[in-house]
């Protein structure tokens, strides 16, 4: 393969991996080496015939942030044996690209909870509930069965809807009005309530049924496909945090999962899948 034509396919997929590794590894600086490793692989291997470029280089990327993170639990518990303390990762800094990372769908509390799952766990919730990647393809990551790789990641969801957000009557005013300007087509208002760097991400049933695509990015884009929408969506707890639910005769049919900080919608997982609705617990309001 061409080197330049290489160099240019990874470099299509290079602001989402990047987005992935800081998520799974909380480091600008061990997303890198993460991103620099899979770029590696990627030119030492033939993928000429891989369709999917953009999931294959997700599953490589993964893989490279499983090891990392095992590396680093492995070095702190040497560290806690030899009685000596324990470095903690440096918090993104730099340029207008860390900015923007810093910005991005994973707040501060998030990330914290985050560092206290266990690597699999982490990257279970992760690339599903922030990514949409199908259970399959985690368990693939993981070397697990699909079944094992949902339960990792609804046991890492309760941890982080339980630990990251804290004020839960917040949460649920930031939610209600979300659907209530969605309802009545306000799409100002929607703007308010949304994050200037809000990620909605779909899972494949969702695409499947309409939506926009796997990923939307930005409150301009994510207003734009909600103005008018979700009219017959209510407010429900999602793993012990405040979402929304549409379920026409009782049946759920699509969950909205969201991510509040600072008063604002940070990021929405849209589910679809009746597998996965099957494993949230869901409370009506």
């Amino acid at each position: 393969m061409n080197r330049d034509f290489q160099v240019q396919r990874f470099e299509e997929h290079r602001d989402h991996l990047r987005a992935v590794a800081y998520r799974m590894l909380g480091s600008t600086g061990e997303a890198d080496d993460a991103l620099q490793e899979t770029w590696i692989r990627f030119a030492r291997t033939d993928t000429g015939e891989v369709e999917n470029l953009r999931g294959w280089l997700t599953t490589v990327l993964s893989r490279v942030c499983l090891n990392l993170l095992r590396s680093r639990r492995t070095r702190r518990e040497d560290a806690l044996d030899a009685d000596l303390p324990v470095a903690a990762d440096p918090g993104p800094e730099g340029g207008p690209e860390d900015r923007a990372v810093l910005t991005d769908a994973v707040g501060h509390a998030l990330q914290v909870v985050l560092d206290s799952l266990n690597p699999p766990e982490r990257i279970a919730f992760v690339l599903h509930d922030l990514f949409g990647v199908p259970f399959d393809r985690v368990a693939a990551v993981l070397d697990r069965t699909p079944e094992a790789a949902r339960q990792l990641a609804s046991r890492a969801r309760r941890r982080v809807r339980g630990g990251a957000v804290p004020d839960a009557p917040l949460q649920r005013a930031v939610v209600e009005a979300f659907l209530a300007a969605a309802r009545d087509g306000r799409f100002e208002d929607l703007l308010e309530v949304l994050d200037p760097g809000i990620t909605v991400v779909a899972d494949e049933a969702a695409v499947a049924t309409g939506f926009a695509g796997r990923e939307v990015i930005g409150a301009k884009a994510v207003a734009a496909i909600f103005n008018g929408k979700a009219r017959a969506a209510f407010p429900v707890l999602v793993d012990g945090a405040v979402g929304a639910m549409w379920a026409p005769g009782g049946t759920p049919r699509s969950v909205l999962a969201f991510t509040v900080a600072e008063g604002r919608v940070t990021a929405i997982a849209i589910v679809n899948d009746p597998d996965a609705i099957a494993a949230l617990e869901l409370t009506e309001l």
